[in-house]
């Protein structure tokens, strides 16, 4: 099979089966799971105007002056903020990733139970309506995000509402992504975001149509991941991996630096990593545990537990 024939297997599914067809539609984005780690989604039915204004306000941000953008800077435990460019490096890479970037996570009730593991949000005065504009790409992200859910619990043979408990007032994440042009060449050693695995459930990722997005399929070799305007990308990350015994993977990807003649450009994208409530102890599903695949975690850990041990890798936390 060529190299063509892999990427072009990866073709989107469209989100209008899910209604005329449930079953099907999970078989089709389970095997796209199963296989590769990733899936395309096509007609997610989300309203454009939403994600617009909150990639209009993103864009607004990071052209702002260093200095201020420094005054969000983000707390080591609070995970709210602007990360600044060079901070982040992928688990065992010698190299700093070529990026910034700012987090928005779940709005909570005073006096919530988990408000000490989830603090506010931070917003910068600078941009006009930027609570509204971008908590509103969040919640659009989150509310599919169940849907996926949800359809992955009737490929995996579960209750098609397994996962409303465990995501319920989950620790998601959105993060703002800018890759600045690159006007000169870049630190030797350095790419956009080095290959890594997502921590979380799910990844939902607008903003891949630009080029860079790679992941490393099971022989080694990378392949794009450029899908059509208007869709979305979703990944497997290793908290469902570790619930799943490894049957839905957590697939290494990266984005790596642009061709000479996209040097120029930025590049933006919002991933939205979903996460399970952080007291949710991730232990692996019986369903998924056989004679051929024998339980690979015997021993449950908390879902933020598992957090800050893979923050503390990456040099997050």
């Amino acid at each position: 099979m060529s190299l063509d024939d892999v990427v072009s297997a990866i073709a989107p599914v469209s989100m209008t089966l899910r209604a005329s067809d449930p079953q099907g539609f999970a078989n089709s984005l389970g095997e796209s799971f199963k296989r590769y780690g990733f899936a395309v989604l096509s007609d997610h039915g989300l309203d454009q105007t939403v994600l617009d204004t909150a990639l209009d306000r993103t864009k607004a941000f990071f052209a702002l002056p260093n200095d201020t953008k420094q005054k969000y800077k983000h707390t080591r435990e609070g995970q709210r903020g602007y990360f600044p460019f060079g901070q982040e490096k992928a688990k065992d890479a010698q190299h700093i990733d070529l990026k910034e970037f700012w987090h928005i996570g779940r709005s909570l009730s005073t006096g919530h139970a988990y408000a000490d593991l989830m603090p506010p949000n931070v917003i910068p005065n600078e941009v006009q309506d930027w609570n509204t504009a971008t908590y509103g790409m969040y919640q659009a992200l989150d509310a599919l995000g169940a849907d996926v859910l949800s359809s992955i619990a009737i490929y995996l043979g579960l209750d098609e509402n397994w996962f409303k408990n465990p995501m319920q007032d989950g620790n998601s994440i959105l993060r703002l992504l800018h890759y600045p042009a690159q006007d000169t060449p870049p630190p030797e050693g350095s790419v956009r975001a080095a290959e890594h695995g997502d921590i979380n459930v799910i990844t939902l990722l607008l903003g891949a149509e630009e080029g860079g997005l790679e992941l490393k399929d099971r022989d080694g070799r990378w392949l794009p991941i450029s899908p059509p305007p208007g869709c979305i990308v979703v990944n497997i990350g290793d908290m469902l991996e570790r619930l799943t015994n490894n049957v839905l993977p957590s697939t290494l990807h990266r984005v790596v630096n642009p061709k000479p003649e996209r040097s120029k450009f930025a590049r933006y994208s919002t991933p939205f990593f979903a996460h399970f409530r952080p007291d949710f102890e991730i232990k692996t599903l019986e369903t998924c545990i056989s004679p051929e695949n024998p339980d690979l975690y015997p021993e449950s850990i908390t879902a933020h537990e598992f957090l800050l041990q893979r923050l503390r890798e990456i040099n997050l936390i």
